[in-house]
Parts: C-alpha cells; structure tokens; sequence
C-alpha cells in the first residue's frame, strides 16, 4: 500500500489536520510503539524511515513529530527545486 512521496505540507496545500492519535509511553530503555492501527493508517511499515522534528519555545522543546522520510525529502524538493532551477 505504497502511496505518493508527496508532502502534506507543501506550500499551496491546505493545511493538514491535527489530531491526537493515541498516547504512548516510553519505556527505561527510552523506546515507544506506535500502535498498528497508527501504522497502518499511515502507511508505517518495516524498514521505512522516519524524521524526528522538533520547535523549540524559550530553550525546550514543545513539540515532536514524526514523517516519513520520502516526505520530507518531497517538502524539501518541492520548495528549493524552484530556487536551484533559477540558480542553474
């Protein structure tokens, strides 16, 4: 169930919905499971890769998100590819 590299937060898109999902708790050895019903909606498999991003308000870190990888590297080629086309 492979679905489109392609970013939800690409300029010009509408913003995304934010929701909780579920609470998770991490354990002595500071790992956490994303419950399969999560995976699955987001189409999280084995050996897919995840960016950890986090902002940061007065020194400490307010927010934690995870994206899969081919969208952030769609988000990063969909907002310097016009640039690096006017460079070249």
């Amino acid at each position: 169930m492979k679905k489109s590299a392609e970013s939800c937060c690409l300029p010009g898109k509408e913003v995304a919905e934010c929701k909780v999902e579920s609470i998770i708790t991490v354990d002595e050895r500071g790992q956490m499971v994303l419950p399969k019903d999560l995976r699955e909606k987001a189409g999280i498999g084995p050996g897919d890769k995840l960016a950890v991003t986090t902002w940061e308000k007065n020194g400490e870190v307010c927010c934690i998100t995870l994206m899969k990888v081919e969208g952030l590297v769609a988000m990063v080629k969909g907002r310097l590819g016009p640039i690096l086309k006017e460079i070249l």
